[in-house]
């Protein structure tokens, strides 16, 4: 006797057409950044409202991921996801064909409503779908599309991209249709209990549940105080030009890394360890760091480099520690929860490429962002300590569930 659709578990199948979705978002929320010259001088606008692609993408996808996760709770998981998807790859082929800055703007728009939702819906979906013990790591494959997209999907899309900035967005829309089509094919439906949107929001009464997501937020303000100004403090040592473009590269390529040990690590312990190892490294790494950046020539090169990698390794396997983390604490509003970790990493992201502009306008030299990354840690550390020990110990100590 067969098992019907809806019972069966997520194979390897599933993931990867998961997979393929995510890598598409991890294109597209890089690549613009990387092009904005180009978009500028093609819609007639400064450099500055370039940018405001970029950012009306966060600005829309932190704000709306909480809130569409909360009324879609009760539809159909599959049927979500696919949705979702199909409305992200309309947003960036709208992009694609937009004539005017306006267009450019709704398509980023409608763009972030879908990818917003995909994001949350796509890791609660696989948390519900996968054997306790194989949790873990199916997430960090799920999850590895955005850093797989840093390593290879970005700078393939920013050297098609040099000549048409539109390029890119034609080669998101193709990867996300093809994945919405094995979505579609190969990924078993799910209908989880349906709850009344008070049920869902319960869990935002934890202390420990915002907690947990302002964690999130600090080791992203942490990471993007230096990753934002990464060049400023590679460029003085290695210069620009194909060592940096291989610097950036090798960080997604070990950001990557990390995500899938820490995969391993969450089905063997539990996440509110993995996570306080992974942010007391990082202490250690940026002070080391910061220490190492005061040697000459090719020494603190040598340093540059092992600081940085060091960094994507143990940022990159944050991701699923914290989401693994947060799910043992309300799993029964996962989706939702989920989304408000999104926002609050993309609230971590925005806040740490502003600390850092304003602390370079203050007069600090780029070296010093570093120790001052460390700062944001110790802060973050003692929020996380604080935060576990007023857990109950059976979400303390739980696996991913």
């Amino acid at each position: 006797m067969h098992k019907s659709d809806e019972s069966k578990a997520a194979g390897f199948g599933a993931l990867l057409w998961l997979f393929l979705a995510t890598f598409s978002m991890g294109i597209d929320g890089y690549v613009l950044a990387g092009l904005l010259p180009q978009i500028a001088d093609d819609l007639n606008v400064t450099d500055a409202a370039a940018g405001q692609l970029v950012a009306v993408f966060a600005l829309t996808a932190a704000i709306a991921g909480p809130v569409l996760s909360a009324l879609t709770g009760a539809w159909e998981r599959k049927g979500v996801i696919a949705a979702s998807l199909a409305v992200f790859v309309l947003g960036n082929l709208m992009i694609a064909l937009a004539p005017d800055y306006f267009w450019a703007i709704a398509g980023r728009v409608i763009s972030a409503l879908g990818g917003a939702l995909l994001s949350a819906v796509v890791s609660a979906y696989v948390v519900a779908k996968t054997p306790v013990e194989r949790r873990g790591r199916a997430l960090s494959f799920v999850l590895g599309g955005f850093l797989a997209a840093t390593a290879l999907g970005v700078p393939i899309g920013l050297v098609i991209g040099q000549d048409d900035w539109r390029l890119p967005l034609f080669l998101v829309t193709g990867v996300g249709l093809v994945s919405l089509i094995g979505i579609l094919i190969k990924v078993p439906r799910l209908h989880l209990p349906s709850r009344t949107l008070i049920e869902t929001l319960r869990p935002l009464r934890q202390p420990a549940l915002i907690g947990g997501i302002l964690v999130a937020t600090g080791i992203m303000c942490a990471s993007y105080l230096c990753f934002t100004y990464a060049t400023l403090i590679f460029g003085p040592r290695i210069g620009d030009g194909l060592a940096m473009i291989g610097a950036m590269f090798g960080y997604g390529v070990v950001s990557l890394i990390g995500n899938l040990v820490s995969g391993r690590m969450i089905d063997r312990f539990a996440p509110v360890h993995v996570v306080t190892v992974i942010v007391g490294v990082l202490i250690g790494v940026a002070l080391l760091g910061a220490a190492g950046l005061l040697l000459p020539g090719l020494a603190g090169a040598l340093a540059a480099f092992a600081w940085f990698f060091a960094c994507a390794f143990f940022n990159g396997g944050s991701g699923v520690a914290l989401q693994s983390r947060l799910s043992t604490l309300a799993p029964d509003s996962i989706a939702l929860v989920l989304a408000l970790n999104g926002s609050g990493m993309q609230l971590g992201s925005a806040l740490g490429g502003m600390l850092g502009g304003a602390l370079l306008v203050a007069g600090l030299p780029a070296d010093g962002l570093l120790p001052a990354s460390a700062v944001v840690l110790t802060i973050t550390m003692a929020l996380h300590l604080t935060v576990a020990r007023s857990t109950p110990r059976h979400a303390v100590l739980a696996p991913v569930a």
